[in-house]
């Protein structure tokens, strides 16, 4: 793990959200620590998507507050990438894949200047790192699901962050996609970053992840994987008598 502060990488207090009055979070408090590989999981409409846009401030809390490396998010918007959901995005947009990784540029270079051969370098190293060197002409419409799920890692990848934020990267993609993708974010992890992941597999949780937050409208727990990660939390978490095979 990354020991170059002792401060967290995320810390969640209070955190309330709200929608048409209905809380979709309530109360969440919660720690991560710099340099892990955090899994979300919880059944569906437990505030996965809405706990990672209240982090990066897409969505405004009606109480409670998230500090990224003890500061608010706005101070630390370098810092931070995030991979969308798929379902989320324009894919009939008019751009070609390329263009897209390098739109993870803008942050560092501001909206004023415009992307140099320098940015289109990291771009292509980022398309070659996720095995889409060959498609960076294509428009992204014209790309698989896989395809365009490893498009948009890559231009995570070109913002070199220090956290990154995913809102299930796995959705809708084959298993060759899925493996090449989770040795991308273990070996980011290797280097010190920090990823959270919203994630609804809970059979590969113990082999893709080493912390893991148990969610579903309140905070259920949070921990190392080889702690946490057991019937007794499934059962709390999803409300039903849980039985997956930990890998001790």
């Amino acid at each position: 793990m990354n020991t170059s502060t002792t401060l967290p990488a995320i810390q969640i207090d209070d955190l309330t959200v709200a929608y048409d009055y209905k809380p979709v979070l309530w109360d969440i408090d919660l720690v991560v620590p710099e340099g892990v590989l955090m899994a979300i999981v919880g059944p569906n409409g437990a505030g996965k998507s809405t706990l990672i846009k209240a982090i990066l401030s897409i969505i405004k809390p009606i109480a409670g507050s998230v500090q990224v490396f003890g500061q608010p998010y706005k101070k630390q918007v370098d810092k931070v990438a995030y991979v969308p959901q798929k379902g989320s995005v324009d894919w009939d947009f008019p751009t070609v894949a390329l263009d897209v990784v390098m739109m993870g540029t803008y942050g560092s270079l501001g909206w004023i200047k415009r992307p140099g051969q320098k940015e289109k370098k990291r771009a292509l190293e980022a398309l070659e790192k996720v095995g889409m060197l060959e498609f960076k002409n294509r428009q992204i419409s014209q790309l698989s699901g896989g395809q365009q799920q490893r498009i948009f890692l890559a231009r995570a990848l070109v913002q070199n962050a220090s956290i990154y934020l995913m809102d299930e990267p796995f959705q809708g993609v084959d298993a060759t996609t899925e493996k090449a993708i989770i040795n991308i974010l273990k070996e980011l992890r290797k280097q010190g970053k920090t990823l959270i992941v919203v994630h609804h597999d809970l059979q590969t949780v113990p082999e893709y992840f080493d912390w893991v937050t148990f969610l579903n409208v309140k905070g259920i727990a949070s921990g190392p994987v080889k702690d946490i990660f057991n019937d007794d939390n499934l059962t709390k978490t999803y409300g039903i008598n849980y039985k997956v095979a930990v890998n001790k």
